[in-house]
């Protein structure tokens, strides 16, 4: 027998050392990795006289900019790829077009993953750029709406001549859990007020309502004119022709994109490079200096650090929760960053940035009351609104005194719910647990998140769910200049894009976020300003420790596929134990197609 434990307790302690040696490898890796990654970044890049600005959207582009690390344990290999912030790219596009230094944009809209309000920015952006007399050239692969949408404001629009086409339009999925939640034997019960106020609709419900089939056709109908009005702008057709085309499936081939005036080429990669060469005045494509965005931006946007004066730009980007948790949510951490602001002599206007669903109530009112301070001690308060600023995103920035948005930005959504799971039942039934409550009153059971809502309960939780909203509404209209009754009119939970919200009084001007900074410096008669950004930005070694640690939050609102969108909505649920009164926006996926 001795042979045999010799070779179990060779193989447990051999297994043990390489545990221990992978973990040592790994962890190296990564601090040298981020060692060598901050290095770089803080490197000022140099701009090669004679430059394209390449933008292949390798390194993406979000609203502050992401860093995302790979690795493979097996090659003892991984990558780390850095974003760039909205605003980093915008300014940079901005200096670029006054730069001597810079002949062309180089657009490549394929490896795209932006959200549709970014693109509008950004897509502004380059039609300033196109605006100082310089080009902007566009090379695809493939074209999609989202990527045609970007690359259709270009001077000239280059495709594979073998590429592929397919543009469908505008769509969103929405994923309804009542059977499933039924044959769990889970009870879910939903207190909502606002007809519109869908987000918690797809746990009581197995097919979509009226209502909020009303509303989602006539958002994503005022987006996609948007997108379409903003194309044929720019090309030889209407948007009326645009969407024909789509509808009669007439622009599946690079010929038809072609002869529609989609495009105006259809070349190869190196007939790209001999034009690119005739643009430089080159004989050899060897002889082009490209620099990418991020290297741009590091190498030309820079902030005035000579002036005393600062223009504050406060992110509220993610979930509203009580609890900051490091995810990406909003809540008391972020709210005490607006307080100190307020404390900052230098700080003459703040520009707030939402791009946020919603969520906490409690978190919401914290935050507003934050604003309000900083509005009373004399700093003008400017909101932007980015990808969406609905429910507690609207909330929380209804009293600014000026409020900006683009105009397919989902906003409103005003209304408030209260989702109540108990899973007592499906305890019972799939695990075969019984679970028995004794309790000291009546009510005692109430937050256990085992039985469901009595009769008497239910009355309690839906005055309370109005009483919220009475408040919700009468906030928005006292920062909106509003009667209750008009603000109640646009209420009820509907979600509007920003171009229709301009017009109902939500917002006050149609733009992003370079208009609003614009904007507060002309507020506080600013020629020289510096600006600040807040949230500070986490160490990178802290931000990708916490990305380890991740596992799906209420950030993936916007999730790539039905899987992601099912798992965080699950997520969402099984974090529930007890009632709750949320306003937030609903789960939701937009494809550009």
């Amino acid at each position: 027998m001795k042979p045999f434990w010799k070779v179990v307790f060779g193989g447990c302690l051999g297994t043990l050392i390489a545990f221990i040696l992978v973990n040592v490898i790994f962890f190296w890796f990564i601090g040298s990795a981020v060692s060598s990654f901050s290095k770089g970044s803080e490197e000022t890049a140099s701009v090669p006289r004679n430059a394209i600005l390449k933008i292949d959207f390798q390194q993406p582009i979000s609203e502050r900019g992401t860093e995302s690390f790979s690795f493979n344990p097996l090659a003892l290999s991984g990558s780390m790829t850095e974003g760039v912030s909205l605003l980093d790219a915008i300014r940079a596009l901005d200096a670029a077009a006054a730069d001597p230094q810079i002949r062309f944009v180089y657009l490549k809209t394929d490896a795209l993953a932006m959200e549709v309000a970014h693109m509008e920015e950004f897509r502004a952006a380059l039609d300033r750029f196109r605006e100082s007399g310089k080009p902007v050239v566009a090379y695809c692969q493939g074209l999609s709406a989202g990527s045609y949408y970007l690359a259709s404001v270009a001077d000239k629009v280059i495709l594979n001549a073998y590429g592929d086409v397919m543009i469908s339009g505008l769509s969103s999925q929405l994923m309804y859990y009542k059977d499933l939640i039924d044959h769990l034997g889970i009870d879910i019960q939903l207190i909502r007020h606002g007809k519109y106020k869908s987000a918690g609709e797809p746990y009581i419900k197995s097919e979509m309502s009226q209502e909020n089939r009303e509303q989602y056709e006539i958002m994503l109908g005022s987006i996609w004119n948007t997108i379409a009005e903003q194309v044929a702008s720019h090309r030889d057709f209407t948007a009326e022709q645009f969407n024909a085309w789509i509808d009669n499936l007439e622009i599946s081939t690079v010929e038809q994109a072609k002869e529609k005036g989609l495009v105006d080429e259809l070349w190869y990669d190196d007939q790209v490079r001999d034009y690119f060469c005739t643009l430089c005045d080159v004989k050899k494509a060897k002889d082009l200096k490209y620099i990418g965005l991020k290297d741009y931006a590091k190498a030309r946007v820079r902030s005035n650090l000579r002036s005393k004066d600062k223009i504050a730009v406060i992110y509220a980007d993610g979930e509203i929760a009580m609890d900051d948790k490091g995810d990406g949510s909003i809540g008391n951490n972020f709210a005490k960053i607006i307080g100190e602001v307020r404390q900052d002599p230098q700080v003459k206007a703040v520009v707030f940035r939402v791009n946020s669903p919603g969520g906490s109530v409690q978190a919401s009112a914290a935050i507003e009351r934050e604003v309000e301070l900083l509005k009373e001690s004399g700093i003008p308060v400017i909101a932007s609104y980015g990808v969406y600023a609905a429910s507690g995103g609207y909330w929380i920035s209804c009293g600014a005194d000026k409020i900006f948005s683009d105009k397919t930005t989902l906003t409103g959504s005003i209304g408030v719910f209260g989702l109540i799971p108990s899973f007592g039942k499906a305890l019972k039934k799939n695990v075969h647990l019984n679970v028995y409550e004794v309790s000291t009153h009546k009510h005692g059971s109430l937050v256990s998140g085992m039985s469901p809502l009595d009769p008497e309960e239910e009355v309690v939780m839906q005055a309370s769910i109005d009483r919220t909203y009475d408040d919700f509404v009468n906030r928005v209209a006292a920062g909106r200049s509003l009667t209750y009754e008009a603000v109640d009119d646009i209420a009820q939970g509907r979600v509007w894009a920003g171009t229709d919200a301009i017009g109902i009084g939500l917002v006050d001007e149609l733009g992003g976020l370079t208009e609003a900074i614009n904007y507060a410096a002309s507020a506080v008669s600013l020629d020289t300003y510096r600006l600040v950004e807040y949230p500070a930005k986490e160490p990178m070694m802290n931000r990708l420790l916490a990305s380890m640690n991740e596992s799906g939050t209420e950030q993936d609102v916007r999730a790539e596929t039905p899987a992601d969108l099912f798992a965080t909505a699950g997520n969402w649920l099984l974090n529930l134990n007890g009632p709750e009164i949320v306003s937030r926006m609903p789960y939701m996926t937009i494809y550009l197609k």
